[in-house]
């Protein structure tokens, strides 16, 4: 009995525009599955057969993209980070807590999703988060993601301390604690189910981190 083949042409990846589109749409379906399959078996248990069964494509297309579960995952991890920083877009000409607003309400709120909330999808995070302490692979990805968050922040604070819009601070360390309020709380809200923790996070920068900022 012959093989089955690894993928069907109409899924390959392709060399124009067209086959590059048809690339991402399968990485899309594939990634939307594994949400699926993770949000129902978790990470320990997963199987790469519940990923299939998640999906309307043939499960031979998984390991045509993919070298098994371990490197599907490392893929999938890199997608949540994509979703959770997403794009603040910012008008040219926003002043820096306008843009220090957007960017701490995308990653203590997040954005809005078709199927599985912004919490949903955090879930799935934190369990491979938790997961990360003995991965040096996933917690690279990690420690990356945790860097490009607050480096974002601190590059806004620094462009209001220029434009005299914010006060002389350790652009550094504001970042940081900025950084670590917006990961506890939304760590709180989904071990703890204390849903109101992100509001509580944005009133208390509110009221004592801006004191600081705009004395």
């Amino acid at each position: 009995m012959p093989h089955p083949k690894r993928v069907d042409m109409s899924e390959s990846p392709g060399d124009d525009a067209a086959g590059e589109t048809r690339t991402a749409d399968t990485r899309e379906r594939i990634m939307e599955a594994t949400f699926r399959a993770v949000s129902e078996h978790g990470y320990a248990d997963l199987r790469m057969r519940d990923i299939g069964a998640e999906m309307d494509l043939s499960r031979q297309v998984i390991h045509y993209h993919y070298d098994g579960k371990y490197d599907l995952l490392s893929s999938f991890l890199e997608y949540v980070i994509e979703q959770y920083e997403g794009s603040v877009e910012v008008e040219p000409g926003t002043d820096p807590k306008a843009e220090l607003d957007a960017r701490i309400d995308r990653c203590l709120l997040g954005p809005e999703f078709d199927e599985f909330s912004h919490w949903d999808r955090m879930k799935v995070y934190h369990e491979l988060f938790a997961y990360a302490q003995n991965d040096d692979e996933h917690r690279a990805i990690f420690n990356d993601h945790y860097d490009h968050i607050r480096d974002s922040i601190v590059t806004v604070v620094e462009a209001g301390i220029a434009a005299g819009d914010f006060r002389d601070v350790d652009a550094d360390l504001m970042g940081q604690l900025l950084t670590d309020v917006i990961h506890a709380a939304r760590a709180r809200r989904l071990a703890l189910g204390h849903e109101d923790a992100p509001a509580e996070a944005r009133r208390a920068i509110d009221e004592f981190v801006y004191e600081s900022l705009l004395g």
